[in-house]
């Protein structure tokens, strides 16, 4: 990627202003003066932007952003298309071709720089996004699945009732989304009970001035509707409120009196933009899951768990409040996995393991640490409660058999529990050696036991 902006015109002059706005705000520019030099251009030099003209002396800047869009190397590339003509048509075609954005000559200078610098950071968050996911793929988790043409949810926000009903109607037939009047203050408290739209359509003057651009940084502010989608209708005049929309973080704006196709379409591909961008949090999400859990048990692994560790000693630490450790191990199951087989090692595995998680409580944790150990800790533990779920957890792995698919005959297993208390101050680390040196205790002292380190009376 270059970090410069691509700009394709015909005629120098046009290239050159440009070029002098551009560099007025820091930004470095290439140039291409027709549409197989900007192809070329996109594919060598990876600008982070191509302002693209529509008429062009080979190709149309629409045929140019086509390509773009189907070439692997470019088509994450922020296209803009510019032209001097107002032909609804070409607007709609540069639309559906995957222009980001289509602006119409004479440009103005402060929407043209904000909707830049909104493209760019938009492109950067996709870009970071496809880079984790890409390396959780490298990694071998699987890409997470989802459609990007579902019916989204898409909230009409106007100054007035009747506003948003003519939206709806204008809207409704060339939409399949499901549309939504609401009033601010109930997409700011979610007052319906549903999950937060996929996109808000808010009007920039909600009664009072600026009151849409009010709207739009709350709903940015809030966990809940953060990544939404929001397209703010401007009246034509306002390119002042236009400008600090798209900094406030706009995806889009629509202008009055707003073209019912053309805007369904501009939604249309928000809210797939939309669908993209959650499909990668969800791979990355599900990769980090996978990182830190044993595939076997569905418990949390040894990365974990002693990262868990040290969280916990220091905030018991800072709370002066003690904890304990356990490292518990299966008695005797090498001779399991020589009798009966891995796959029946691993049944027993997966039983111990839920016969611990159904003793512990929800606050505990639980690890699979080795082949057969398990950590478990338990955070605030007093040194009685400790040593009585120890005990409680020895009697639930051995309180019953456990059946093996296709064998007639259960396994009896049993475990031994090493166990040592933290307290204040302390290190984790060196508990879970005192909580080691306790498990070689109780295993001398003949297995299917607690021993309690000498530290933990």
């Amino acid at each position: 990627m270059s970090g410069k902006i691509l700009i394709v015109d015909d005629l120098a002059i046009n290239r050159i202003i440009l070029k002098v706005k551009l560099a007025a705000a820091c930004h470095d520019s290439l140039q291409a003066a027709c549409g197989q030099d900007a192809l070329a251009a996109a594919r060598a030099q990876r600008p982070k932007l191509i302002l693209l003209d529509m008429m062009l002396p080979d190709i149309s800047g629409i045929d140019v952003c086509r390509q773009i869009r189907a070439d692997p190397q470019t088509r994450d590339i922020p296209v803009v298309i510019i032209t001097a003509s107002s032909d609804r048509t070409r607007r709609l075609e540069a639309l559906a071709a995957g222009a980001d954005d289509f602006l119409t000559k004479p440009l103005n200078e402060a929407i043209l720089l904000a909707r830049i610098r909104n493209l760019l950071r938009t492109r950067e968050t996709e870009a970071e996004l496809r880079l984790r996911a890409a390396t959780c793929r490298e990694l071998g988790f699987s890409d997470a699945g989802g459609r990007f043409d579902a019916p989204g949810r898409i909230a009409l926000i106007a100054a007035d009732p009747a506003t948003a009903m003519s939206w709806r109607g204008a809207l409704a037939p060339l939409v399949y989304d499901r549309l939504d009047l609401l009033t601010p203050q109930e997409a700011l408290t979610g007052a319906d009970g549903r999950a937060a739209p996929d996109l808000y359509m808010i009007a920039a003057n909600l009664g009072h001035q600026g009151d849409g651009l009010r709207l739009l940084a709350d709903l940015r502010s809030r966990l809940a509707s953060r990544d939404a989608a929001i397209s703010l209708v401007v009246p034509a005049a306002e390119s002042e409120t236009a400008a600090m929309a798209l900094d406030l973080g706009a995806n889009d704006l629509l202008t009055l009196p707003f073209d019912p196709q053309e805007t369904a379409l501009r939604l249309r591909l928000h809210i797939q933009r939309k669908r993209r961008a959650e499909q990668l949090r969800r791979q990355v999400d599900d990769g980090l899951k996978l990182a830190i859990t044993d595939p076997l048990t569905g418990l949390f692994n040894r990365r974990y768990a002693m990262a868990y560790l040290d969280r916990m000693a220091n905030r018991t630490g800072q709370a002066g409040t003690p904890y304990a450790l356990m490292v518990l191990d299966l008695d005797r199951f090498k001779s399991i996995n020589d009798r009966h087989g891995h796959a029946a090692g691993d049944t027993v595995l997966r039983s111990v393991a839920e016969r611990i998680r159904a003793t512990l409580q929800p606050g505990d944790l639980l690890a699979r640490i080795g082949g057969e150990e398990f950590l478990v800790a338990l955070p605030d533990a007093t040194a009685p409660r400790a040593r009585q779920t120890a005990d409680a957890l020895c009697d639930a792995v051995a309180s019953a058999p456990i059946a093996l698919a296709g064998r007639p005959e259960a396994v009896c297993v049993t475990v031994s529990v090493g166990l040592a208390m933290g307290r204040a101050g302390g290190c984790a680390q060196e508990v879970l050696f005192r909580a080691d040196s306790a498990l070689l205790s109780a295993k001398a002292g003949g297995r299917n036991r607690v021993t309690v380190g000498a530290s933990a009376a």
